[in-house]
């Protein structure tokens, strides 16, 4: 027959009693394993507001920048354009057209290509 020590019976007690507790207590007195802990939220999902991650998809791929009223931060806000490149653009309008922005020598064609599905040129009426 086997003989255990007091310590050992003492541990096996409160490891019993931990699993049978709930995970707020395991928690508390250890770390989850990764296996059993719930997927942490994507980088985007924390820094999204909530009305944002509602909105359909439809009027995220809408929400287009004016290039004739947009200010030098929301220009610089787009990968690619710069303190100078904003520069140019404010510079340069009123514009007809977005591909202005090329036939102007504002913006080098392949800098316009990533943009150019973002950025629309309104008249003023």
């Amino acid at each position: 027959m086997r003989h255990f020590s007091l310590a050992s019976l003492s541990a096996a007690a409160l490891a019993i009693g931990l699993l049978v507790s709930g995970p707020s207590m395991a928690q508390t007195a250890a770390p989850a394993t990764p296996s059993k802990m719930a997927p942490a939220p994507s980088p985007a999902a924390k820094m999204a507001p909530a009305a944002e991650s509602k909105m359909a998809p439809a009027a995220k791929a809408e929400a287009k920048i004016d290039i004739n009223t947009a200010t030098k931060e929301e220009l610089m806000a787009f990968k690619g354009i710069g303190d100078k490149y904003s520069d140019k653009i404010i510079a340069g309008r009123p514009y007809a057209k977005k591909d202005q922005l090329v036939s102007k020598n504002i913006l080098p064609e392949a800098t316009y290509k990533k943009l150019s599905d973002q950025i629309i040129a309104t008249q003023p009426k």
